[in-house]
C-alpha cells in the first residue's frame, strides 16, 4: 500500500498500512499538500526500514541481484533467462527506484514503453516477470504488499502449432539425421513428445527412474517438484529398450548433461525438412497433451501427466483440432433422427417413390 495524505480540518494527515493488522495514521502538521507528502513519504520509508530489520528499501536493480543470489540456483532455466533479459533491456528507468516507489502509474508507463514494437502478449510476459520479482519481495517481508495494481492486457489468441500425426515419422527421420553426432538429442526429443517432459526434464532423465515392469517413468527432477509416474507408450518403450542401461543419464552430454538449448538446431532442421514452423520443445509438450485429449483422456489425468498445479494451465496447452471436431459431428449426425428419419437422409428418393 502506498502512503496517502488527506485533509483533517486545516492540516494534512497521512495513512499507510505495513501489515494487514498494522495501520499507521498521523498528522503531518502541514497545511501545504506538497510539504505534507514529503513528511508522509519520510515517515513511510522509516517505518519500512523498521519492518525490514533496519535495512533500507532495495531498488529494483538490487532486488534482482538478491533474486539471482538466493533464488537463481534453484529457479528454472527459463526463469533465469527471463529475469536476466528483463534486467539488461527492459527496466525502462525503474532499476534505480526503491521498490515502494513502483506505483501503478510508473509501472504502466514502463509497460507502455515496452509495447510500441511488441504484441500485448509480450507486455503481459514483461508484467509477469515484474510480478514474480516483487511478489518474492513480499514473501520475504521486504514489502508489505505489491505497491501497484496493473491488469494484464487483452490478447488475441492464435492457434499454435502441434506436430501433426501424419508428419511425425518424417519429422523424426529428419531430426535423427540432424542429431547424428549427438544421439542424446534425438532421445531427449522423443521423451518430450512421448511423455510430455519439459526440455530440462528430458536433459536430466535417468534410467533408474524407469519401472520396466510397470512401464512407467517417474521424473526425479521437475519444475514443480512433482513425482507422478507416467506410462511410457509402447513405441517409446521399445526405442528405449534398445538403448537400455542399468543406471545413469538417459541423455548424457559431453560434460555430463546436455546444455541449454540443446535441441534447437536439430528441431529447426526437422521443421525445415517437413515444411513446419513453430515446433519447439514447448510445443512438443503441447502436442502430447493435445493428442491425449483428442483420444478422450480426462483433463484431470492430462493435468497429472503434465504436472500442472492448476487445470486452467493444462487447458492452455490444448489446441483445437477441427478434423477431430468434424468427425465427432459426423458420428452425432448418424445417431440423430427426426420423424423416424436419420438427420441428413436424402428426401428426394422418398419424393420420387411417391
Amino acid at each position: 500500500m502506498t502512503c496517502t495524505v488527506f485533509l483533517v480540518g486545516s492540516k494534512y494527515h497521512y495513512r499507510f498500512r505495513l501489515t494487514p493488522l498494522a495501520r499507521v495514521q498521523r498528522s503531518t502538521r502541514e497545511s501545504d499538500k506538497r510539504r505534507a507528502q514529503k513528511v508522509a513519504n519520510l515517515a513511510y520509508a522509516a517505518a519500512l526500514i523498521r519492518v525490514n530489520g533496519g535495512q533500507s528499501m532495495p531498488t529494483l536493480d538490487g532486488l534482482i541481484d538478491q533474486w539471482f543470489e538466493i533464488r537463481g540456483p534453484v529457479a528454472s532455466a527459463s526463469h533465469r533467462r527471463s529475469v536476466d533479459l528483463f534486467k539488461r533491456k527492459h527496466l525502462y528507468g525503474m532499476g534505480a527506484l526503491p521498490l515502494d516507489q513502483l506505483h501503478t502509474e510508473r509501472v504502466e508507463i514502463a509497460r507502455n514503453a515496452h509495447l510500441p514494437t511488441r504484441k500485448p502478449a509480450s507486455g503481459n510476459h514483461w508484467l509477469r516477470i515484474l510480478n514474480l520479482l516483487v511478489n518474492w519481495a513480499v514473501k520475504r517481508k521486504i514489502l508489505a504488499e505489491r505497491p501497484w495494481s496493473v491488469a494484464m492486457l487483452p490478447e488475441q489468441k492464435t492457434p499454435r502449432q502441434i506436430l501433426p500425426v501424419s508428419l511425425t515419422d518424417a519429422w523424426f527421420v529428419a531430426l535423427d539425421a540432424a542429431s547424428r553426432r549427438r544421439p542424446s538429442v534425438a532421445i531427449a526429443v522423443r521423451l518430450m513428445y512421448g511423455l510430455g517432459l519439459r526440455e530440462s526434464e528430458a536433459a536430466t532423465a535417468r534410467w533408474e527412474w524407469i519401472d520396466w515392469e510397470r512401464r512407467t517413468y517417474t521424473p526425479g527432477i521437475t519444475k514443480g517438484k512433482e513425482a507422478v509416474p507416467i506410462r511410457i507408450p509402447g513405441w517409446l518403450a521399445g526405442y528405449l529398450q534398445e538403448r537400455r542401461q542399468k543406471d545413469g543419464p538417459i541423455t548424457p552430454g559431453r560434460n555430463g548433461q546436455l546444455p541449454e538449448g540443446y535441441a534447437r538446431h536439430a528441431m529447426r532442421q526437422a521443421n525445415l525438412a517437413t515444411s513446419l514452423t513453430g515446433i519447439t520443445p514447448h510445443r512438443l509438450r503441447g502436442t502430447c497433451a493435445t493428442l491425449l485429449s483428442e483420444e478422450g483422456t480426462p483433463i484431470q489425468t492430462i493435468q497429472a501427466i503434465m504436472r500442472h498445479k492448476d487445470s486452467a494451465t493444462t487447458m492452455r496447452y490444448l489446441e483445437i483440432n477441427m478434423d477431430t471436431a468434424g468427425a465427432a459431428q459426423d458420428r452425432i449426425e448418424g445417431k440423430i433422427r427426426f420423424g423416424g428419419r436419420k438427420l441428413g437422409e436424402d428426401l428426394t428418393s422418398e419424393a420420387t417413390a411417391t
